[in-house]
């Protein structure tokens, strides 16, 4: 039950603690989602709550929904003015060198028959820029924490990939896959909101991460 994993709850706002594995919309297989699960979160609304903004099926942690239209505009223009702050933990199958920097990336989509979708780093891409630091190093890999300034498709990903040359682990595509699911965390999010308290949530790193040496 999503309503067990609500982590911030207002009158306009509600921030989940989506867990790895399932994805913001439904899928053409018909699974669940979150999307089919907004009936569970009106909490005495009429509206049904709505997804602010995506994070990928394998990726955990925090979701912002809107519980009206109003909120859901404002909260859409604050994310396109990069007035989110976001915070990512991942476990990198490798350590980077340095202890922390900026990954300036741009972006752009490409596809193939054979092999489908993916994003990829090309000059002539939309703008993507990546806060990192370490945080710690365990058996050969390294926790992350990465600060996204934009909000591109896979940007954290690429970005880890390509950009410090160090897939995240598990990830199916930009990595090698496998384990224990990809290693990707929202940890905290925080919106500030004129004449109200902002939006704060923060979400403990799941079970997974422990499997590998990093715990809360």
């Amino acid at each position: 039950m999503l309503a067990d994993r609500i982590i911030f709850l207002d009158g306009e706002a509600i921030v989940l603690d989506k867990p790895a594995g399932l994805p913001v919309d439904s899928p053409r297989d018909r699974s669940p989602s979150v999307e089919t699960m907004l009936g569970d979160l009106t909490f005495g609304f009429h509206r049904l709550p709505q997804p602010v903004h995506r994070i990928d099926r394998d990726t955990s942690g925090c979701l912002l929904l809107a519980r009206n239209p109003g909120a859901m505009k404002r909260f859409g223009q604050a994310f396109e003015a990069g007035e989110v702050a976001k915070r990512y933990l991942a476990v990198l199958d490798g350590v980077p060198e340095g202890e922390g920097g900026l990954i300036d990336l741009p972006l752009t989509k490409v596809s193939t028959r054979e092999s489908g979708w993916r994003m990829i780093g090309r000059a002539d891409g939309k703008a993507a820029r990546t806060h990192w630091s370490l945080v710690a190093v365990q058996d050969g890999r390294a926790l992350v924490e990465f600060r996204p300034e934009t909000g591109r498709t896979h940007q954290l990903r690429v970005h880890a990939a390509t950009g410090l040359g160090l897939p995240i682990v598990g990830d199916p595509v930009y990595g090698s896959g496998g384990g224990e699911g990809m290693m990707l965390h929202a940890a905290s999010l925080r919106l500030a909101r004129p004449g109200k308290p902002p939006i704060e949530a923060e979400a403990d790193l799941p079970a997974r991460f422990g499997t590998l040496g990093f715990g809360n």
